[in-house]
C-alpha cells in the first residue's frame, strides 16, 4: 500500500512540475517573434538603454520561448548565470574577458560560448568597451546573475 501511495505522490509531483513549467514559461519570454533586421552596428548610446548606474547597456531585441537575443555594450564585472547558457558574438572592442578560470583575449568576430554556471565577464578592453550580440537560453530570469569577486 505504501509503494502505491509513494508512486501516486511522485506522479502527482511530476505532473504539477510539468504544469508549472508550462504555465511559467510565457512569463519569461514572448510567445512569438517578429521578422526584423537589426542594424547592430548602428545601435549605440541610449538606443541600447541607460548606462548611468552601471556603465553597461543592454537591450533585448528578441524574446522567444527558448532564447533571448540582445545587444550589450560596455564592460561587465565577473559574474555567472546558474540557470542560463549564453553565447556572445563580439562586434567591437578588443581585450580580455574571464571565461571559467582563465583570462582570454577576444576581438571582433569572436564567438564566446558560456555554459550555465561558468564564471565570465570582468572585461578588460584595449580601448573601446566591448559591444556584443548576446544569445541566452533559456531566457534569463531577473534573478539569474550572481556577481563574483
Amino acid at each position: 500500500m505504501r509503494s502505491i501511495a509513494t508512486a501516486l505522490s511522485l506522479a502527482a509531483a511530476f505532473a504539477a512540475g510539468c504544469g508549472a513549467t508550462h504555465l511559467l514559461r510565457p512569463a519569461l519570454a514572448a510567445e512569438s517573434i517578429t521578422a526584423q533586421i537589426i542594424h547592430a552596428g548602428e545601435m549605440e548610446g541610449d538606443k541600447l538603454g541607460d548606462a548611468s548606474k552601471t556603465g553597461f547597456r543592454s537591450k533585448t531585441f528578441v524574446a522567444a520561448d527558448g532564447a533571448t537575443v540582445s545587444i550589450q555594450d560596455g564592460n561587465v564585472p565577473k559574474h555567472m548565470h546558474p540557470n542560463t547558457n549564453e553565447m556572445q558574438f563580439i562586434l567591437e572592442g578588443t581585450g580580455t574577458v574571464w571565461l571559467g578560470d582563465k583570462e582570454v583575449p577576444v576581438k571582433p568576430g569572436d564567438l564566446i560560448v558560456i555554459p550555465k554556471g561558468t564564471p565570465h565577464g570582468g572585461t578588460k578592453p584595449n580601448g573601446r568597451p566591448f559591444k556584443a550580440i548576446a544569445i541566452k537560453t533559456p531566457p534569463q530570469a531577473p534573478d539569474d546573475t550572481k556577481l563574483l569577486d
